[in-house]
């Protein structure tokens, strides 16, 4: 069953004209992940490296691709979290940094804190030799269209905010060790200076080795009343299955505040799931050498990790 990784691109609304993108960029991810694993890599090296490629892709809302803000600016939020010792890193308003999964494990690595945020982060990313991007090398003309369609007198900006999600994985290595990450750049036309669940611990993502892992996407004030990330744990903690822990936690989510998501999780045995409430999430996973994917719920397509891809 070991090693396991799973990711997300985000849930909600998927246009058509760009899922053969997202189902491309979080199979690409996965295997990445996977292979750090099967090299007996850590779980750790495998979600950042599974995200670090999201962020890199724009077809995903989070490092290079991220959604704009009112002002039309980018502010990305991520969070790191190691299964073993409780560790984490988080990271939120970041604005010239092209990966901050990255920035987020240095927090956990490199400070005693578990948390930075704005001119503070980015202080901390100039110490750390962290190169700063001009802000345009994040924004893509897709993500300037959306804006300036919202912004337009008249429009809705609720409609489009699911159009594309935040980026996560979870990861067990060949020891036996979990870990989490997530990104995102938010919602679309939010207030400047606005932060969701992806870099709080226990909404945006958790891992502990004696219970599992999990990254969330969704409705990020719905996730961060819930706390759902630990709110999954919780309920395998009570002995449910990930993915019957998972659905019980998005279940709550929405009839509790109205909120919609989705979750990919794991437990220590290597036992997997992908699950979401949204029309569709863009999610993949690498274990026993065979790669799994689907965008709309029920799908769960396999190839070999081994052939050429």
């Amino acid at each position: 069953m070991l090693p396991v990784v799973v990711v997300h691109g985000g849930a909600g609304h998927i246009p058509k004209e760009r899922s053969e993108m997202c189902t491309s960029g979080v199979t690409a991810a996965a295997r990445a992940g996977y292979i750090i694993l099967k090299g007996g890599g850590s779980s750790m090296d495998a979600v950042v490296e599974a995200v670090t490629q999201m962020e890199n892709n724009p077809a995903f809302n989070a490092g290079c691709g991220s959604v704009l803000n009112i002002k039309g600016d980018v502010e990305m939020d991520a969070i790191v979290m190691d299964g073993k010792t409780l560790a984490c890193g988080s990271v939120s308003a970041l604005r010239n940094i092209a990966n901050p999964v990255q920035l987020a494990r240095l927090v956990m690595d490199k400070t005693s804190h578990a948390y930075l945020t704005a001119e503070g982060a980015n202080h901390f990313a100039q110490s750390m030799c962290v190169p700063e991007v001009p802000q345009e090398s994040l924004i893509t003309e897709y993500a300037r269209m959306r804006w300036r369609k919202n912004v337009a007198p008249g429009a809705n900006p609720v409609e489009s905010q699911f159009k594309m999600g935040t980026v996560g994985a979870v990861a067990v290595d060949n020891e036996g060790n979990l870990a989490c990450a997530t990104s995102t750049g938010g919602i679309l036309n939010k207030m400047e200076g606005r932060v969701g669940d992806t870099p709080c611990i226990g909404c945006g993502g958790y891992a502990d080795n004696q219970v599992g892992a999990v990254s969330t996407t969704g409705h990020g004030e719905s996730i961060l009343k819930v706390t759902l990330a630990r709110l999954i744990l919780f309920h395998m903690e009570q002995g449910q299955s990930a993915e019957a822990a998972s659905d019980l936690g998005l279940a709550y989510m929405k009839s509790r505040v109205g909120g919609q998501g989705g979750v990919v999780t794991v437990d220590p045995q290597g036992n997997w799931a992908a699950r979401f409430s949204t029309g569709q999430m863009s999610w993949a996973a690498g274990q026993n050498d065979t790669l799994h994917y689907g965008l709309y719920a029920g799908e769960n397509f396999t190839q070999s990790l081994d052939g050429p891809h």
